[in-house]
C-alpha cells in the first residue's frame, strides 16, 4: 500500500504592522529610491509606499490648515509644522 505524504503545515507570521489604506501613488518610485540611495542607504520595497502615505497625510493637514484660516488656497506655509 502506498503511503500518503503528510502536508507540512504552513506557518504564517503575524505582523503587528498595519497596512496603510490603498492610496493613489503621488511619488515616482525610482526617484524616491535614487534619492535615498544617494544618502548611501539601502531601500526596502515598502519605503515608497510609506512615504506616499506621509505625503497624503501632509496634504490633508495643509488643507485643513488653509480651511481653518478661511482660505481655499493651500500655501507653502500650510505645510510647515510648528
Amino acid at each position: 500500500m502506498a503511503r500518503k505524504k503528510k502536508k507540512k503545515a504552513s506557518k504564517k507570521r503575524k505582523t503587528s504592522r498595519r497596512k496603510a489604506p490603498s492610496q493613489e501613488m503621488l511619488l515616482v518610485g525610482s526617484k524616491v529610491k535614487a534619492a535615498l540611495r544617494s544618502n548611501k542607504v539601502n531601500v526596502a520595497s515598502d519605503a515608497a509606499d510609506s512615504l506616499n502615505y506621509v505625503v497624503h497625510w501632509y496634504i490633508e493637514q495643509a488643507s485643513k490648515r488653509a480651511l481653518a484660516n478661511n482660505r481655499k488656497t493651500v500655501r507653502g506655509h500650510d505645510f510647515l509644522i510648528g
